[in-house]
């Protein structure tokens, strides 16, 4: 299958990147300003999705099958929301199947809960960009699979498995707060999933995250055992005491596209390893 991954220099375009890779697709990936290091298979391109013409070339030239699109830029409304939009567009003239990756950050967090027929209704600039974006797609690719998910964990790779560790050891000053709930994802069940709704038939918003919901403090926690850290060195706080922006608890309900996946979404306590399911 020739597979193109937007935003393939990304922590998750990576590993969707190395999964298509393995798995002995076509692949070319793209990367904005580091070119990563060679992966059999994978041929690399320059692009910046705010580019329109820039994007139609690169998607008219490898006449993909299949394009999933992880970029993002959270301080730029033109990467994260005209972005998306450009790559809906090339994909609809070139022809191929679109998944469009998307964030629990379209949620307020009023409702807590939410599954996959909730409306959006963001409260950050971050979060509008990306209801922006859903809405766009939908529009311009109504067969295309939205896929909305969480915070992305991986075995040491991911910025809060970083921020966890700066804290941990004493290099960043900051606190988790115990009060902002996630649905924390692996990256590798993540990408299998993206690639196993890419070629499905399925089409329309899905919700892929963890199974676990847990407050960022409690990720920290499980990331330092899993790490040999001082769990007891991890700073803790409150959102709701704080005035950094954004919706406290929200968890995305999985289970419609769980239903529909081989691919386990695993709970942060299982693959970071506390025993519980």
């Amino acid at each position: 299958m020739r597979t193109l991954i937007v935003g393939g220099s990304g922590f998750l375009g990576s590993e969707l990147t190395r999964q298509c890779s393995l798995a002995g697709h076509e692949v070319a990936a793209t990367y904005l300003t580091r070119r990563p290091g060679e992966i059999a298979g994978v041929e690399w391109s320059p692009l910046d999705v705010r580019r329109r013409e820039d994007v139609d070339v690169l998607v008219g030239a490898f006449r993909p099958e299949v394009v999933v699109n992880a970029a993002f830029r959270q301080a730029d409304w033109t990467t994260t929301a005209i972005g998306a939009v450009n790559v809906a567009l090339a994909v609809s003239t070139a022809g191929g199947r679109l998944v469009h990756v998307s964030s629990d950050a379209v949620f307020s967090g009023a409702a807590i809960r939410y599954d996959e027929t909730c409306v959006p209704d963001p409260i950050t600039p971050y979060g509008a960009a990306k209801a922006a974006a859903e809405t766009a797609v939908n529009a311009i690719m109504p067969a295309a699979v939205t896929a909305r998910t969480s915070l992305i964990i991986g075995d040491g790779g991911s910025s809060h498995e970083a921020l966890v560790h700066s804290l941990a050891t004493g290099t960043a000053r900051g606190v988790l707060f115990t009060d902002d709930v996630r649905c924390p994802v692996h990256v590798v069940d993540l990408a299998a999933a993206l690639l196993e709704l890419a070629a499905s038939e399925y089409r329309g918003v899905h919700h892929v995250a963890g199974a676990d919901a847990v407050s960022r403090y409690e990720l920290g926690l499980l990331i330092a055992r899993r790490d040999g850290l001082d769990a007891d060195r991890l700073p803790s706080g409150r959102r709701a005491d704080s005035r950094v922006p954004g919706p406290l608890d929200v968890r995305l309900d999985c289970a419609m596209t769980q239903r529909r996946l081989r691919t386990t979404l695993r709970g942060a306590r299982r693959f970071l390893g506390d025993g519980r399911r």
